[in-house]
């Protein structure tokens, strides 16, 4: 299954948890839940993938996908997040990064 509608089906459940700087980015931003959630489901596309080499990451090398849309509002919205699986099922998407896409459109 494509990853974009893995992370799309997840957002649709409400199974998503945002980090304490995805939450600070919002609020510098003055951007809601649901308007990150919104343009994780209008984005037509994942931006690019990583590989985290944080140290702080629950896994090594974990998979980070960075993923731009809009809102309905046309606001464009940058996230950056993590599938998490537990007991061997995907559980939730956590927003890592969530702020406003720079005008110069690279996020």
């Amino acid at each position: 299954m494509d990853v974009l509608v893995r992370i799309k089906r997840l957002v649709l459940r409400g199974a998503v948890r945002f980090t304490d700087k995805a939450r600070d980015e919002m609020d510098l931003d003055g951007l809601t839940a649901e308007e990150v959630l919104e343009s994780v489901i209008n984005a037509p596309a994942i931006l690019k993938t990583l590989r985290s080499t944080s140290p702080l990451r629950r896994y090594a090398g974990e998979r980070l996908y960075v993923i731009k849309g809009r809102t309905y509002d046309g606001t464009v919205i940058y996230t950056k997040g993590a599938i998490h699986r537990e007991a061997g099922s995907e559980t939730f998407y956590i927003f890592i990064s969530s702020k406003l896409a720079a005008e110069d459109g690279r996020g």
